[in-house]
């Protein structure tokens, strides 16, 4: 195949393209594939999880544009190119009963509506490959949940001449995947080769209750190798400083342990107009060389 291969990774907010499929992008970016982040919506209601920035008046009075050189800075870490959908957050809803979401929030816009300035992404970037989140949302977030929602509507319409056809002129991706790197199997895995090392695991717990956050296995079909681009996609997750603790349980596992115990990043094969193998290496198998 000599046409350039794009790939487009749809995330909720800034953060997720770091913890969701960055090394695979970072290794996409080094063989010459064109990736590019579409971000849904700028994270305005995300807490500050890092126990070291919590109650910085500025932080927090200007959450949005802290958050927005925080994306600014990873982008440029992982090689990739980057633009916003616009939408507001939704916010994490805590409580019981659940609180309302708030008035104008992404998740409480139309999927048709909210779909129409992806399939106009879509349409601009042309991507053959598009990841985004199952119909769960990876965790039951509304925002990531809504991300899926309007992907796969998008990823449909966005090759139908007939459907927004303000949207710029059709074009059809060709393979559409959900992150599945919070896998059981690659969770277990890194937690029993830190107890056989003799050292603490942040898993425990999860493992535990796993079921209560996905009730049943997902079927990983991709495997990409990208071990090498590890310290890359850590470097990106840290640099959304306000998301997350350099000290915490994210970077508990040693970086040799990761590589030798489970050197992939998974996806889950959602639709696919290309004949293809599984399981897979690529996610551009059955595109290179058609």
């Amino acid at each position: 195949m000599t046409e350039q291969l794009r790939l487009m990774a749809v995330h909720a907010h800034p953060d997720d393209e770091s913890s969701k499929g960055a090394a695979t992008m970072a290794k996409y970016v080094s063989e010459g594939v064109d990736v590019l982040v579409a971000t849904c919506t700028g994270g305005e209601r995300g807490s500050i999880l890092n126990p070291k920035l919590q109650g910085d008046p500025y932080i927090e009075e200007n959450i949005h544009e802290v958050r927005k050189r925080e994306m600014d800075e990873a982008r440029d870490i992982l090689g990739v190119k980057q633009e916003w959908l616009g939408f507001v957050d939704s916010g994490l809803p805590e409580g019981d009963p659940l609180p309302p979401l708030p008035e104008g929030c992404f998740a409480l816009q139309s999927v048709e509506e909210a779909a129409a300035p992806l399939v106009k992404l879509i349409r601009e970037f042309k991507p053959q490959v598009i990841t985004t989140y199952d119909e769960n949302g990876g965790y039951p977030h509304p925002d990531h949940i809504m991300t899926h929602k309007i992907t796969m509507v998008a990823f449909e319409a966005a090759g139908d001449p007939a459907r927004y056809p303000e949207a710029g002129e059709p074009w059809q991706p060709q393979k559409l995947y959900y992150n599945q790197g919070f896998n059981r199997a690659r969770t277990l895995a890194l937690h029993e080769a830190l107890l056989a090392r003799g050292l603490d695991s942040p898993y425990g717990e999860w493992l535990t209750r796993w079921k209560d956050f996905e009730p049943r296995e997902r079927t990983l079909t991709t495997f990409v190798p990208c071990a090498d681009f590890f310290e890359i996609r850590d470097k990106a997750l840290i640099a959304h400083a306000t998301q997350i603790d350099p000290d915490g349980g994210w970077f508990r596992v040693p970086m040799d342990l990761q590589r030798e115990v489970w050197p992939t990043e998974e996806y889950e094969l959602a639709k696919s107009l290309v004949d293809t193998s599984l399981p897979e290496d690529d996610l551009f198998a059955g595109i290179r060389n058609n």
